[in-house]
Parts: structure tokens; C-alpha cells; sequence
């Protein structure tokens, strides 16, 4: 089976703050059907609080990020599914959960991991 990474960016997440409980618990109910599926990896949200660092191959750690990932926030989860197909089903699942699109990507088949 193939790995999928559906993620999504804060900003894209407009909820009212009055209405955010209710998404999360939508959130957490289609994780606990995906994980009584067998489908579930791991999943969560980007931690907002905690700056980001760069960590060198010799070790050294920066205060810096890829600039592309400068903006890299909001939450994502990672499934195991037998399909393209069955993924776009949980992202919509999802996407319908919390209230915006989420981005679907696949991870490319490692033998070890």
C-alpha cells in the first residue's frame, strides 16, 4: 500500500472561533475512523508556538528555514491506502471535517520505511 501525506495550511482554515470546537472534534472523528480503518500513520498540527530551526549535516542549528517552507503550518496526517482513489475519498473526508481543501501528496515506496 501507498503512503499519502493530506495537509493543509493554517491561513486556509477560516473558523469562526465560536464553531473551532465543533472542527476539531469533526477532525478528531474522521482520525478515529481512519485508525478503525487501519489506514492511520501518524497525523497532527504544526506546533505555532515553537520556532523552527535548520540543522546542519555537521550539526550546527540555526534560527532558519528553507524559504519555501517559511510559511509551512497548519496540520496534515499520513495514511496507508491500497489507492489514488481511496486517498482523495479520506482527503475529502477530511477537507470536509475542517473546512478547507486539503493538499494531497504521495510519499514515493521505500522498501524500509
Amino acid at each position: 500500500m501507498t503512503k499519502y501525506l493530506i495537509s493543509f495550511p493554517g491561513p486556509a482554515m477560516k473558523v469562526p472561533d465560536e464553531e473551532f470546537a465543533a472542527v476539531g472534534e469533526a477532525a478528531r472523528e474522521v482520525i478515529r475512523e481512519a485508525k478503525a480503518a487501519g489506514v492511520y500513520v501518524f497525523g497532527g498540527g504544526i506546533n505555532g508556538g515553537v520556532a523552527p530551526v535548520m540543522v546542519a549535516s555537521d550539526g550546527s542549528v540555526t534560527n532558519e528555514t528553507y524559504p519555501q517552507t517559511k510559511e509551512f503550518d497548519g496540520g496534515f496526517c499520513v495514511l496507508e491506502l491500497p489507492s489514488r482513489e481511496a486517498a482523495i475519498a479520506w482527503a475529502a473526508k477530511i477537507a470536509t471535517a475542517c473546512r478547507c481543501a486539503q493538499e494531497l501528496r504521495e510519499f514515493g515506496y521505500d522498501p524500509e520505511s
